[in-house]
Parts: C-alpha cells; structure tokens; sequence
C-alpha cells in the first residue's frame, strides 16, 4: 500500500509540474496508447500466474 501512494503522489506531482510549466504530458495521452500499457501489465502477471501454477 505504501509503494501505491508513493507512486500516486509521484506522479500527481509530475502532472502538476508539466502542468505548470506548460509542457505536455509525458504518457500516452490517446486510447492505444493507455491500453498497450494496460494490456502489458495483464500479460506480465498472466505468464507470473501461469509458471507459478506449473510449478
């Protein structure tokens, strides 16, 4: 839980220094862009879970 909110303060803390520095955000900031990254999360913990079962 404390890596959750220290990641989130994080990168509220770089959104609001893009922000006022009038720069654009540095992530993907178009659907394929978010869904690459959520899909390659869920294919990280989906081969974790499959070897962690085969062993």
């Amino acid at each position: 839980m404390k890596d959750i909110l220290f990641s989130s303060g994080i990168g509220f803390g770089i959104g609001a220094l893009f922000t006022l520095c009038r720069l654009p955000i540095p992530a993907p900031n178009v659907l394929p862009g978010v869904l690459s990254i959520v899909f390659m999360y869920l294919g990280y913990i989906a081969v974790q879970f499959i070897f962690r079962q085969a062993v």
